[in-house]
């Protein structure tokens, strides 16, 4: 049996992680063996991973404050399980991926990318992270990106060789994110929100996905009710500012439900103004959602302009507020039918069997070229 460890930055509520786990549960039932391992203490997915028989391990660094006993932690569980293939996920994982593979060989290592910007805010630590992929690229046998617009840009400032770059999308489980017109009713009803125009966010309230600018957008349109699933550091500010629009918006907090939830909103919103390929948007998709998304990252790779939904520049709530009001004002048949092309895209593109499929057929071919 291959057996191949999945080496994530962290395992919190996100898209990133979200693949991860998804994805090592998949590879488990097709009889790959597989193992999930945290730099940091996991905060979510770790009984889900463990009940399908996928373990778990923590390299219990501190966040953002990676050090050596962490990565000697590392090369014992590599010791220990012996690994054909190292797979990791985000930037700090990818770092720490190839500089053990100095100390523990493993046959094949692949970093993959989940953003177009794999920092924190601004350009210097952009710049910067972009270096340390460069100088260590050798120490990597392919680096894939969740989108095309991930990996050209991360191509075009020289931190991973188109030679070596693969784009391989993030999968959504589409028999998990489906309609389902019953749960659409029940969920409505438990919201109270009646026969209203309603718009579902969803994701960590923090800068890059830009809510002030969706508030902004939303206090412009006549009626509806926003609902937005999830918490961050910027969740205080943000309510504060909903309470000087004056605007219907519900925060959430984090929640389990999101398949109820997005079969209840009328139309999904995302604001980011960095992203790699948002599994919100494929998971909204999945469920017959039109979406109103701005042109960060691969969202218009996943969201067709016109056709399963509008796609508006980033940082502008006026180009937001417009595009919401035009797909609200759209007939309840020409929602219909954006509805279906986007699940027939998300089926068709991003279905998560099919990308796995893909993972295998990488996997594969990266250890016969060992083997060659």
């Amino acid at each position: 049996m291959t057996r191949v460890a999945l080496l994530s930055t962290n395992l919190a509520r996100g898209g990133a992680e979200s693949q991860v786990a998804q994805c090592a549960v998949a590879l488990r039932r097709r009889g790959w063996e597989t193992a999930v391992v945290s730099l940091v203490e996991p905060t979510a997915f770790a009984g889900e991973l463990a009940s399908q028989g996928v373990p778990v391990h923590s390299l219990g660094m501190r966040p953002g404050h990676a050090g050596p006993r962490g990565l000697v932690r590392l090369i014992g569980f590599l010791r220990m399980f012996r690994p054909q293939i190292l797979h990791s996920h985000m930037f700090h994982a990818n770092l720490a991926a190839r500089l053990v593979r100095q100390f523990c060989p493993v046959p094949v290592v692949i970093s993959t990318l989940h953003s177009v910007a794999e920092s924190s805010r601004g350009t210097a630590g952009v710049k910067l992270r972009d270096w340390v992929y460069r100088l260590t690229d050798p120490l990597a046998d392919m680096v894939t990106a969740v989108s095309q617009a991930v990996a050209d840009r991360h191509s075009a400032a020289g931190a991973a060789p188109r030679a070596k770059l693969r784009v391989i999308p993030n999968g959504v489980d589409t028999s998990r994110f489906r309609p389902d017109p019953a749960l659409r009713e029940i969920t409505r009803r438990e919201l109270a929100i009646g026969e209203r125009f309603v718009w579902l966010a969803a994701g960590r309230l923090l800068w890059k996905k830009d809510y002030a600018s969706l508030l902004r957008a939303f206090a412009k349109l006549p009626d509806g009710v926003l609902l937005i699933a999830g918490d961050g550091p910027e969740g205080d500010r943000l309510r504060q500012q909903a309470r000087e629009l004056g605007v219907d918006a519900r925060f959430l907090g984090p929640r389990e439900d999101l398949p109820a939830l997005l079969n209840a909103a009328d139309g999904f919103v995302l604001s980011s103004v960095v992203e790699g390929l948002p599994m919100v948007l494929l998971e909204a998709a999945a469920s017959g959602l039109p979406a109103v998304a701005t042109d960060a990252g691969g969202v218009g790779e996943c969201v067709a302009d016109g056709e399963t939904g509008f796609v508006v520049p980033r940082s502008d709530s006026g180009a937001l507020a417009d595009a919401m009001a035009r797909l609200a004002a759209l007939p309840a048949e020409s929602r219909a039918h954006m509805a279906q092309a986007a699940r027939a895209r998300a089926v068709g593109r991003y279905d998560m069997e099919a990308v796995v499929s893909e993972w295998e057929r990488t996997y594969r071919e990266l250890l016969e070229r060992v083997v060659c």
